[in-house]
């Protein structure tokens, strides 16, 4: 398997070529389940959760050691347009907060003992506003997915991405108008905090960008609309499709860099859980046409990873479960 992406067709050979998730695991994950000392159904989603977790691991009791989270951040050109209640100058100072450790995904991802990294990437060089043009050309694009793709671990045993960069709710919101269409104040929401005049403005950029961009494929519409940080999550999630690690995606923009992929090979997300819905309006309604019911609805709006890594507290508690409880055979309970 290479460890860079020459193409982006490679990326497409890549992704119609990944192994699925081990059917003889998840069988035997499931025999063990029916034999658990508990009405079947009992634990209701955390039984599917350990069941999905075995079987992309390989192993019917699996064991959760080395969960990665990914966090990267980029400036998006759109900005100048006005559709963020923050300036882009955010996005480095999140970054220096990251790497003190002070914000919301350091403390819930060492909450769960999850290893982070971050990966700015080129913040004073932020994409082409993409409501006058394309936001990368395939060479950035390529760059950006690059930097996804190579900050997997490969002895990782689940993944989250996240993200910081001003402007990227608005990117998420693009990349789903173009792929569901709709009208886009079906798509805009507030991010970081828009009035309802902020809003309009949003959905307006966000319809003459798509009208004007016009992409028709997945990776198109991620060049087209996306941004280095989204793009660099897809490549991520991408990269851990092929390794067959899970993978729980977190938020709006997590979801619409997935959304690209599963454009393009339908069976990309298969190996991928939805960590939450969040409270951005749109989330949900892209969520429900990636065909992945959120594990958690929080309220939750921070990005960076944080719902994902909440969610990893579920899949602890369901493997917990799933491996720690007697089989009505080793309890000498009746199965009735």
């Amino acid at each position: 398997m290479t460890d860079t992406l020459s193409s982006l067709d490679d990326l497409r050979r890549a992704l119609a070529a990944a192994p699925g998730a081990d059917a003889a695991a998840r069988t035997a994950a499931e025999d063990r389940n029916a034999q658990l000392t508990k009405p079947p159904g009992a634990l209701g989603r955390l039984e599917e959760l350990a069941i999905w977790y075995a079987g992309w691991r390989g192993d019917a009791r699996p064991q959760l050691r080395a969960p990665q989270a990914l966090v990267f951040a980029a400036n998006h050109g759109v900005t100048k347009q006005g559709i963020s209640a923050f300036p882009a100058e955010v996005t480095a100072q999140m970054v220096e907060n990251f790497r003190h450790n002070g914000a919301g995904i350091n403390a819930l991802a060492g909450h769960v003992g999850c290893a982070m990294s971050i990966h700015p990437i080129q913040l004073d060089r932020p994409t082409a506003d993409f409501s006058e043009g394309p936001a990368m050309s395939e060479t950035e694009l390529l760059e950006a997915l690059n930097i996804g793709w190579q900050a997997v671990d490969p002895a990782a045993d689940l993944l989250i991405t996240g993200e910081m960069g001003i402007g990227n709710t608005t990117s998420a919101a693009a990349i789903s108008h173009a792929l569901f269409g709709g009208e886009a104040a079906d798509w805009a929401g507030r991010g970081t905090g828009l009035d309802d005049a902020g809003v309009a403005l949003k959905a307006r950029v966000i319809a003459s960008a798509v009208a004007l961009n016009a992409p028709k494929t997945g990776f198109e519409t991620l060049r087209c609309l996306g941004g280095r940080e989204v793009a660099a999550m897809a490549g991520a999630i991408a990269r851990a499709r092929t390794l067959r690690i899970p993978v729980i995606l977190d938020g709006y923009i997590c979801s619409a860099a997935a959304a690209c992929l599963a454009a393009e090979v339908p069976a990309a997300l298969d190996h991928a859980v939805a960590g939450h819905a969040s409270a951005e309006v749109a989330h949900p309604a892209l969520l429900a046409r990636l065909g992945k019911a959120p594990l958690l609805t929080l309220g939750l709006r921070l990005g960076e990873g944080t719902g994902a890594a909440v969610a990893i507290n579920l899949l602890a508690a369901a493997l917990a479960a799933h491996n720690g409880m007697a089989t009505f055979a080793e309890a000498g309970v009746s199965e009735g």
